[in-house]
């Protein structure tokens, strides 16, 4: 008479147990060798942000316009002479702006070339440009335009 199949399956568990503790199922842990003394954390996977809603509800206009830029012609008998001899513009402008913004702002409000732009802070704290046209224009012709004159 063959010995009830349960008590066959126990023993067969109970020696292959026996060989595994035996055998030695834990292994050594192989330590990893490191060749610097510094540690660097690794670099991890970096998402892109996509927020569930935005931060600002508007974005923000530029702070300087060409119309900030430019606050107004001179009209000062020196301001005169340089409009006559030198074919150049006087503006008094903003204190923030620089040479290539305002070269900018006059050809896009007067629709004019300018040679070049000379700067100066008053002793006020306001911020001067003197316009140099190009020959192509006439600042006598500009001034009338604008109405300085």
């Amino acid at each position: 008479m063959a010995p009830p199949k349960g008590k066959t399956d126990v023993k067969a568990q109970a020696q292959k147990a026996a060989k595994q503790v035996k055998k030695g199922s834990l292994k050594k842990k192989v330590i990893k060798k490191r060749f610097s003394v510094v540690f660097h954390r690794p670099k991890t996977l970096v998402k892109a942000r996509s927020p569930a809603y935005p931060r600002k509800s508007a974005p923000t206009l530029p702070r300087l316009d060409h119309f900030q830029i430019l606050k107004f012609p001179l009209t000062t008998e020196s301001a005169m002479k340089k409009i006559e001899d030198n074919n150049t513009l006087v503006f008094v402008v903003d204190a923030r702006s620089n040479k290539k913004q305002i070269k900018d702002a006059v050809k896009k409000m007067y629709d004019i070339q300018c040679k070049k732009v000379n700067t100066m802070i008053r002793p006020d704290g306001q911020k001067k440009a003197y316009v140099r046209l190009t020959a192509d224009y006439d600042a006598l012709d500009v001034a009338n335009k604008i109405g300085i004159i």
